[in-house]
């Protein structure tokens, strides 16, 4: 779905809309359709719902309360980013990883790298702030977005994401996160910070 930049801002730009599954039906794959697709390509996953979750510190409080977590399961924080010759990227890493942009920069070869916007995450990944998540990429493949993750998720058994609104979690096997990148045409980079 191809929308243009003005109502992408009106979208945005909404008091009554934020990032929970309410206001789905304004984002170009709602989670209810991304749902639909990892069960159509068989893609087993646990959905939990709950309270709105806008920040890493928002979540780390619920889920420390909400939900199991051991060794093999992270729960990770998604950057949207953007360097000055305004390619963008979509970087994962496990939620309390200590993350610097001018490393990072050097290490995917990108020029200086900084947050996007609200309006640029909404066109080119299909998220609003505080739903930003690896499955956004169905939404990113087709805007050029680079998908880096970094390696040291793969001592990870499973993963906690949002499926594109912030009041659901999934919980998912990373190998069945590689098979939706797969089904999806994504490239995963995997980088060592």
């Amino acid at each position: 779905m191809d929308i243009s930049k003005n109502k992408i801002k009106k979208l945005i730009n909404e008091q009554d809309h934020d990032a929970s599954s309410l206001f789905q039906e304004s984002l170009p794959t709602t989670s209810d359709n991304l749902l639909i697709k990892l069960e159509e390509w068989k893609i087993k996953f646990k959905l939990i719902q709950h309270i709105p979750l806008r920040t890493v510190e928002e979540s780390k409080q619920f889920h420390n309360q909400s939900l199991i977590f051991d060794k093999t399961i992270a729960q990770i924080k998604n950057l949207y980013l953007r360097d000055h010759k305004k390619k963008n990227f979509l970087f994962v890493a496990q939620q309390d990883k200590k993350i610097d942009l001018k490393n990072l920069s050097e290490i995917i070869k990108a020029g200086r790298l900084s947050f996007g916007s609200k309006e640029r995450l909404f066109e080119n990944l299909g998220v609003r702030p505080g739903a930003v998540t690896p499955f956004a990429m169905i939404n990113g493949i087709n805007k050029n977005v680079n998908l880096y993750l970094d390696l040291d998720l793969r001592s990870y058994v499973k993963l906690y994401a949002h499926p594109l609104v912030n009041d659901r979690t999934i919980e998912i096997k990373l190998v069945d996160l590689e098979y939706f990148f797969k089904n999806i045409g994504v490239k995963i980079n995997w980088i060592q910070l």
